[in-house]
């Protein structure tokens, strides 16, 4: 439950719209509710500006959907990261959304789009990643732009797109293998780059240790690196950096 819900909820009640036990049922889970094999953190959202976020893999389908219902029943809107097409299925709520390649589900009201956001990726197989980071900022409210398979075998293909980063105010750089095309696209723009090492490549990229590893050691200033394949955490923290910029 955000800002926004709370202020129209207080307006309802005060206009007389709603009585007081009405108001009292939509608040008394405030700041979590307890289903004992999980306590829903309602109150994360007016904390920390980003609702809870359910992680899906490793969860029992029943428990994902329960849970997710619940957060839906309260905000109108949630998000299942790491989701599988029989968790969507059993959810069974008419706006959600599965989007097959970052394997997240999505239900309730877009909202509006703020700011501008571009997601990279090196090659095809870190678009996964770069996915769930591009995805997941969307939903929180950011405008986002993809440049897919630009790795730095052929840089050209960067070059050539240069133009894609003018006015963004965060940029996501999801790589595997040897992990450099955050360094790369760090030096030849302004912007923050978040760099997203992924499980992608052979035996000795160590199932994402390498890339990370170098964008940890890059000399370029400005570049944050996350975890291993967490487009998740690249998309809030882009998110978070375009809401700041204080665009409308």
């Amino acid at each position: 439950m955000d800002k926004e819900t709370i202020k129209t909820l207080l307006v309802r009640l005060q206009s007389g719209q709603i009585s007081v036990d009405e108001a009292l049922t939509k608040l008394k889970h405030l700041p979590y509710e307890d289903l004992e094999f999980a306590k829903i953190d309602h109150h994360r959202q007016l904390r920390g500006g980003i609702a809870e976020v359910i992680y899906g893999q490793g969860k029992k389908i029943e428990d994902a959907v329960e849970i997710a219902r619940k957060i839906y029943d309260m905000s109108g809107r949630v998000l299942i990261t790491r989701a599988s097409r029989e968790m969507y299925d059993a959810l069974g709520l008419e706006d959600a959304h599965y989007h097959a390649a970052s394997r997240i589900i999505e239900v309730g009201h877009g909202r509006k789009q703020i700011g501008r956001i571009v997601a990279v990726s090196a090659g095809t197989a870190d678009i996964p990643v770069c996915e769930e980071a591009a995805v997941t900022a969307a939903f929180l409210g950011s405008k986002v732009e993809r440049l897919y398979d630009v790795g730095v075998a052929g840089l050209h293909r960067l070059l050539n797109n240069i133009g894609i980063f003018e006015g963004a105010n965060a940029v996501i750089v999801a790589a595997g293998m040897e992990g450099a095309l955050p360094s790369v696209v760090g030096a030849l723009i302004d912007q923050p780059v978040i760099a997203v090492p992924t499980s992608v490549g052979y035996g000795v990229n160590l199932g994402g240790l390498t890339p990370m590893f170098a964008m940890l050691n890059s000399c370029v200033p400005g570049i944050a690196v996350m975890n291993i394949d967490n487009g998740f955490g690249a998309g809030c923290l882009a998110h978070k950096i375009n809401t700041l910029a204080g665009h409308d």
